[in-house]
C-alpha cells in the first residue's frame, strides 16, 4: 500500500512544485523591472528628416526640419512660437521682415539676405518652400527673435523663457521610463551621479526632463535634491527702436474734404469755420488703378498758407473716392499684396508729401476683407519706416475695433503709427437699411476701451473722430432709406419740420420720430448737446486729441466746445 502511494506524493509534490513555479515566475514578473526601450521616433512622433520640438519642458505638436545640417521652422510654427512680424510674398518668391528702421528682404532658396546696410551671405538657405509650405532657418530667425536652441538626433530643445530650475541627483544607475511605472518602456539609462531637472513629483515616480531633453520618469528612491539652476536668458536680439513724432498739445484735426482741385480755394473758409485746429487733413490722394497708382489734388500753395495759419497739414491718402467717382473697380488687395507695387507706392506718397512740404501722411483704406489684413499691415509698416526717416507724422485712421474688422491690427498700428484715429461713428451707416444712432455714446466710449485694452494703443496716440453729421432715417412698410444731414443744418431741418427732439438718455442724443402719411421718420440728433457728452468721455480717457468729420459741417458753439476740449 505505501509503495502504491510513493508515486502519488511524488505527482502531487511535482504538482505543488509547478504550481509554485509558475506563480512564482508571476511575482517575479509583477515585480520586476522591465528591459523594453522605447521606440523612440514614436514617443517624438517624427519620420525621417523631421524634428520634434520640445519646446521649454513640453514636446508640442509642430515639428522642425533637419536640411544639410541646418534647423527649420515652418512658417506658421515660427509665428506661433517666436515671432509673426515676417511678410511672405509667395508671388515673388520673398521674405521681408520689417523693423522701425529698416525691412530686410531674403529670397527663396537663397543663402543671403538684404538690408539697408547691403547685402549678407549665410552658411544655410535663409528659407525654402517645399510643397506649399515655407520653412525659415532657425539661425535666421534668431537675427530676430531671443530664443535658443539645442540640437539632438530626433529633436531640439528650444526655449523662449528663462528661470530657476530645481535639479535632481541621480543616486543609483537606474532608467528614466516614458510614464511612471517599472513596466513602461525606457526612454534611456541613467548613471549614478547624472543630474535631471524635476518637472513633478509624485508619491513614488517623479517626472524629469534629461540633459537631452528626454521627458518621462524615474523612481524617487533613485533621487535627491539637488541645486537651483538660474539660467542665463538670451538678449543677443534688440529691436529697433519704434519713435514717434508727438504734437505739443491734443491733436485738434479737421478732415477737408475736396473733390477737385477747385476744392483747395476753400482752406480759408474752412480754418476760419475750424476755430483751434491744429491739424488740417485735405482728401487729396486716391488710389486709382490696380497698379499702386493715384490721383491727386494736391496744392503746395495750399500747404504753405496752412502754414501761415500755424496749422500743420497731413494730406489724406483713400483707397476708395476714385472708384467712387468714377466706378472703376480698384483692388487694394492687388496692390498691396505685391512687394513690388506696395513699395512703389509707400515710396511714391513719401516723395510726394516731402516735394509738397506736408507735415504728415493719414491713411483712409476701407472696406478691407480679412486676406488683406497682413498685407494691409505690412503697407503700415514700410510706410513707417520711410516716414519716419523723413520727420513725416504717419496717422491712421481706423474703424470702431469689432472681432470683424481684427485684420486691421490696432496693436500693430500702435506701435508703427503716430497717431490711431478711431473714426467714432457708422454705428448705423448710410445705406444699412438699419435705423438707429450714428455715434451713440456707448459705441463711442466702448469702441475707445476697446482701442486702449492693455495698451493696444497708447493712450497719448489715440484721436477719437466726431461726426459733424446725422443721418435721417425714412421707414415706409419694408422699405427703408436715409439720408444725410449736416449738423449745421439739423437745427433748421426739425424746425421746418415742426418738431421738438427729446433727449435719450441711453444714446445721449436728442431724438425726435413722427409720423408723414405711411413713412416713419426717425433721427438721433448730432448737436451741441450730444457732442459735449462724447468730448467728456473722451476727457476721462484721456486721449491723444479729436479729429472732425469734417470741415463745413459745424457750428460755431461745437466749434467752442471741440476747441475747448483740445486745449484742456
Amino acid at each position: 500500500m505505501k509503495k502504491k502511494m510513493i508515486p502519488v506524493i511524488v505527482a502531487l509534490v511535482l504538482i505543488v512544485l509547478i504550481i509554485l513555479v509558475g506563480f512564482g515566475g508571476k511575482i517575479l514578473d509583477k515585480y520586476s523591472y522591465s528591459k523594453e526601450l522605447a521606440d523612440l521616433n514614436a514617443y517624438f512622433g517624427v519620420a525621417e528628416g523631421e524634428l520634434a520640438i520640445v519646446l521649454q519642458d513640453e514636446i508640442v505638436e509642430q515639428k522642425a526640419l533637419l536640411r544639410d545640417n541646418a534647423v527649420y521652422f515652418d512658417i506658421d510654427t515660427m509665428e506661433m512660437y517666436l515671432n509673426e512680424g515676417f511678410y511672405v510674398d509667395a508671388n515673388e518668391q520673398k521674405l521681408l521682415y520689417t523693423t522701425a528702421d529698416d525691412t530686410i528682404v531674403a529670397r527663396f532658396g537663397g543663402k543671403e539676405y538684404e538690408d539697408k546696410n547691403g547685402s549678407h551671405s549665410t552658411a544655410y538657405a535663409v528659407c525654402f518652400l517645399e510643397g506649399e509650405q515655407l520653412y525659415v532657418a532657425a539661425d535666421y530667425v534668431k537675427l530676430f527673435a531671443n530664443f535658443s536652441y539645442t540640437l539632438f538626433d530626433r529633436h531640439i530643445q528650444m526655449d523662449t523663457q528663462w528661470g530657476d530650475r530645481q535639479m535632481m541627483e541621480v543616486t543609483k544607475d537606474t532608467q528614466v521610463r516614458t510614464l511612471g511605472g517599472i513596466k513602461s518602456p525606457i526612454l534611456r539609462e541613467l548613471e549614478k551621479g547624472e543630474t535631471v531637472e524635476l518637472l513633478n513629483q509624485m508619491d513614488t515616480w517623479s517626472e524629469v526632463k534629461t540633459s537631452d531633453s528626454l521627458i518621462g520618469y524615474v523612481e524617487n528612491k533613485r533621487l535627491r535634491e539637488g541645486v537651483i539652476e538660474t539660467e542665463i536668458p538670451v538678449t543677443d536680439y534688440v529691436p529697433a527702436e519704434y519713435t514717434s513724432i508727438s504734437m505739443p498739445g491734443k491733436v485738434n484735426l479737421g478732415f477737408h474734404a475736396i473733390g477737385g482741385e477747385a476744392g483747395n480755394d476753400t482752406l480759408d473758409a474752412m480754418v476760419a469755420e475750424g476755430k483751434g485746429i491744429n491739424v488740417i487733413a485735405p482728401t487729396w490722394f486716391s488710389l486709382n488703378d490696380n497698379e499702386g497708382n493715384f490721383r491727386s489734388f494736391a496744392d503746395s500753395g495750399y500747404v504753405q498758407k496752412a502754414h501761415g495759419y500755424g496749422i500743420q497739414v497731413w494730406g489724406v491718402w483713400d483707397n476708395f473716392n476714385y472708384r467712387n467717382e468714377t466706378g472703376q473697380d480698384i483692388s487694394t488687395y492687388q496692390v498691396l499684396s505685391s512687394t513690388t507695387k506696395r513699395q512703389q507706392l509707400v515710396q511714391n506718397m513719401v516723395d510726394t508729401s516731402v516735394g509738397l512740404g506736408l507735415d504728415g501722411i493719414n491713411i483712409d483704406y476701407e472696406g478691407l476683407p480679412q486676406e488683406c489684413g497682413e498685407h494691409y499691415v505690412q503697407f503700415l509698416k514700410e510706410l513707417s519706416v520711410l516716414c519716419r526717416q523723413k520727420g513725416l507724422v504717419l496717422s491712421v485712421d481706423s474703424y470702431v475695433p469689432f472681432n470683424f474688422n481684427n485684420h486691421y491690427r490696432l496693436d500693430i498700428q500702435g506701435k508703427v503709427a503716430d497717431y490711431v484715429i478711431i473714426m467714432g461713428y457708422d454705428e448705423h451707416w448710410h445705406g444699412s437699411k438699419d435705423p438707429g444712432s450714428v455715434a451713440s455714446i456707448d459705441y463711442v466710449s466702448n469702441g475707445l476701451d476697446r482701442t486702449l485694452e492693455e495698451e493696444q494703443v497708447p493712450p497719448e496716440k489715440v484721436v477719437n473722430a466726431l461726426p459733424f453729421y446725422t443721418i435721417l432715417w425714412q421707414t415706409e412698410g419694408a422699405n427703408v432709406s436715409d439720408q444725410y444731414i449736416t449738423l449745421n443744418n439739423v437745427t433748421d431741418y426739425l424746425q421746418r419740420m415742426n418738431v421738438q427732439p427729446e433727449w435719450d438718455e441711453t444714446t445721449c442724443q436728442n431724438y425726435a420720430e413722427w409720423q408723414s402719411g405711411n413713412v416713419t421718420y426717425q433721427i438721433w440728433v448730432e448737436d451741441a448737446e450730444s457732442i459735449a457728452v462724447k468730448l467728456n468721455v473722451m476727457k476721462a480717457k484721456n486721449i491723444g486729441g479729436v479729429a472732425v468729420w469734417r470741415l463745413g459741417y459745424g457750428t460755431e458753439q461745437v466749434w467752442d466746445l471741440v476747441s475747448a476740449y483740445a486745449n484742456f
